[in-house]
């Protein structure tokens, strides 16, 4: 398989600033991730109806190890200094719109995790909506795995 070209370029400087880090091939297999993706998200599933706020955060993590078993399997991770929002631009330099739902959840978890006052809590609703956008973007990693290289 010959190397994903687009984002190629955004993805060299990520490198370069220590937002990612290249691993060695034997490192390099996101399929265990995409297993830890499918597990969190079925636990999200049952616990929605009693606490959606905790669903969701789990429906993010598990679109956020969705996200990072596609670069691990391009021999990439995200480090410290780059963190979450480098798996949110790693995905959207190279795979597009596609992932777009990725960010957005990334900014709600936030959100949830570090409130700005009482009563920052999500509806039943909302989680459930997470947890579909979780499935869909673990969906789109199953499906694109097979097409990708070391980078």
């Amino acid at each position: 398989m010959s190397r994903w070209l687009r984002g190629e370029a955004q993805i060299a400087q990520m490198i370069a600033a220590k937002q990612l880090q290249q691993v060695i091939v034997g490192q390099a297999n996101g399929e265990h991730l995409l297993q830890k993706a499918s597990r969190t998200l079925e636990t999200a599933g049952e616990i929605a109806g009693q606490d959606p706020d905790s669903a969701y955060v789990l429906a993010y993590d598990a679109a956020r190890y969705a996200g990072t078993a596609i670069l691990a399997h391009q021999g990439l991770r995200p480090t410290t200094s780059g963190g979450h929002y480098a798996v949110e631009l790693a995905l959207r330099a190279q795979f597009g719109d596609g992932f777009r739902p990725f960010g957005a959840m990334r900014r709600r978890r936030n959100e949830l995790e570090y409130p700005t006052g009482p009563g920052e809590t999500t509806t039943h609703g909302e989680a459930h909506s997470a947890i579909q956008e979780a499935e869909g973007l673990l969906q789109a990693a199953q499906q694109l795995m097979p097409t990708l290289s070391m980078f």
